[in-house]
């Protein structure tokens, strides 16, 4: 640590913090009192700690940290054996494949790096705290891996949170059980929910298995562990949120789906909630619907220009059906609200039918579905047509029945919008013949069938430039064109910021209109590769096409632009 002191007072001399007499004093003393040479500058008031950090960090050239605001995952501690973490005095932050971000105190130590790198089998990638930063979070997270619940919940404050009533229908449920707000139970269930909606979380998972309960996160799209708790809270925990969405805590065989709405701060945030049983008991899903962020104005989804130009010729036009499609969670609702959005106004009849109503919106009807009662999506279509509408939106095209309803609206002056499930624009068009439509009316009823994902954004703070061959480009999809064009690529790195590398998301749109071309392609059943064929030609940007731009621009890489899409 000597040499460490020795160079950190250098630092301190050339930054003006420090002369060379009071240094050697300083240094004198910290090995006198056998107190480590930073701890002597702070508490004589040469420099904070956060000082002391940044000043290191900027003469290794290599970041710094605040630990206090890290959440690390179980599996990241358990790349550094503990012993060796303590010994060392280092501690790991994150890991990305053998990848590991590692704060130290001392940077320039190059012999320790090594050691650690030879120990761990991985390359490392430091960044800069304080030495008695690092034993503090060190020692707090090799507790014990029970965490008591009182621990857990020792500096939570849930007087931001409250669970609103009237969110749900009533029943005779016994609120009895799990009530008192002050039990742990229920602060423990109000944490995990605080938190979620705190990160950023579109899910909460909780997970029981034999020995343990696990509650994981989805952020950006990627799951990580969020906190471990005792097995012997697991029955309590499901029962608290069965009571919250006014679900049966009786019922342990069967899946349940229920909803409930919580005032976290000054917003109200909806919640849809799904049981089901697994070998150790109930797993829990909490789908998190906060419409705050949801992007309401159509222009701010960021679409490619052609893609936006498409969308937006479509909400104009006076009656067809637009549909989007894609898997669970790629933006869809999110695109179809927008239009909505965009379409309402003071003399247009807008109605939803939606199962269930993800987002409340002002001055719209929205219809939730009610299978037990009898309101499935083709009889609630057949009563909103009965009211006069304009434009109808349905939540999800599910069965023939729908479909044909739907159809049937588009070509008798309503506007439709609505959700399939396939892969691709092109595709949608055979799988509604499949379901039993006539071509001739599929073709007259559609204006636009649009394919949706959401691809993650690297983060900016860390994002590395990498050089690409134009084999490789060429092989992924860009064109001679675009080459010419400047392009830059970027790799995700990682750091305390982001999740892996990647911090948010954005929506790929892959849209195909129904040209006079296609129509008549479609009556006259061409294959479906003859119809993307002509789509292409009219200027259709598929999926992977709209990745590779928004690669070549550095908004995301090209690693997670094959993972998202379909080569073309």
């Amino acid at each position: 640590m000597t040499q460490f002191a020795k160079k950190l007072r250098g630092i301190l001399e050339k930054a003006g913090k420090l002369d060379a007499a009071t240094g050697e004093t300083l240094l004198a003393q910290s090995v006198t009192e056998k107190r480590p040479f930073t701890e002597v500058l702070v508490k004589k008031g040469v420099a904070s700690e956060h000082e002391l950090i940044v000043l290191i960090a900027k003469a290794a050239n290599i970041p710094p940290i605040d630990l206090g605001k890290v959440v690390v995952n179980k599996e990241v501690l358990e790349a550094v054996p503990a012993d060796v973490a303590r010994d060392y005095g280092i501690f790991p932050v994150d890991k990305i494949g053998s990848m590991i971000t590692v704060a130290i105190a001392n940077p320039f130590d190059i012999l320790k790096l090594d050691d650690i790198r030879i120990i761990t089998g991985c390359q490392l990638r430091p960044v800069v705290s304080t030495a008695e930063e690092i034993e503090k979070v060190l020692a707090k997270a090799l507790q014990k891996d029970d965490t008591s619940v009182g621990d857990l919940l020792q500096s939570f404050d849930d007087g931001d949170v409250e669970l609103k009533d009237g969110t749900v229908e009533e029943d005779n449920t016994d609120l009895a059980a799990i009530s008192d707000e002050e039990s742990p139970v229920v602060k423990l269930v109000n944490k995990m929910i605080l938190d979620a909606c705190n990160v950023g979380a579109s899910d909460i998972h909780i997970e029981p298995f034999e020995k343990r309960v696990i509650v994981r996160y989805r952020k950006d799209g990627a799951m990580y562990q969020a906190m471990e708790l005792p097995k012997r809270m697991q029955n309590n925990i499901t029962s608290r949120i069965k009571i919250m969405s006014k679900l049966d805590i009786a019922e342990k065989r069967k899946p349940q789906d229920g909803k409930f709405q919580m005032k976290i701060g000054n917003k109200a945030i909806d919640f849809r909630v799904s049981i089901l049983p697994v070998v150790w008991g109930e797993k829990t899903v909490f789908r998190i619907l906060d419409s705050s962020n949801l992007a309401l104005d159509i222009r701010s989804l960021g679409f490619e220009s052609k893609s936006m130009e498409d969308y937006m010729w479509a909400c104009a036009q006076p009656y067809g059906m637009i549909l989007v499609t894609g898997p669970t969670g790629s933006g869809k609702s999110t695109t179809l609200y927008s239009a909505v959005k965009h379409i309402a106004a003071p003399d247009i009849n807008l109605v939803t039918v939606e199962d269930p109503v993800e987002y409340q919106l002002e001055g719209i009807n929205q219809v939730p579905v009610n299978p037990k009662a009898g309101l499935t999506f083709g009889a609630a279509l057949r009563s909103i047509l009965r009211q006069d509408p304009d434009v109808v939106l349905l939540g999800e095209i599910r069965d023939q029945e729908t479909l044909e309803i739907a159809i049937k609206a588009a070509l008798t002056g309503h506007q439709v919008l609505s959700t399939l499930h396939t892969n691709d624009a092109p595709s949608t068009i055979t799988r509604m013949i499949d379901m039993g439509m006539d071509p001739f009316m599929v073709a007259s009823a559609t204006l636009l069938i649009a394919a949706q994902r959401l691809g993650r954004k690297l983060c900016p703070n860390c994002k590395k430039r990498v050089e690409i061959s134009k084999d490789v480009l060429l092989r992924l999809g860009f064109t001679e064109a675009d080459l010419q064009q400047p392009q830059e690529f970027y790799e995700p790195v990682g750091c305390p910021r982001c999740n892996g590398g990647y911090k948010g998301r954005f929506a790929l749109l892959e849209t195909m209109r129904m040209t006079d071309t296609v129509k008549r392609m479609v009556v006259e059943r061409a294959h479906i590769a003859e119809v993307k064929k002509q789509a292409l030609s009219e200027g259709m940007l598929t999926l992977r096409r709209c990745g590779l731009l928004n690669a070549g621009r550095g908004k995301t890489s090209l690693q997670e632009v094959e993972a998202t899409t379909m080569a073309d």
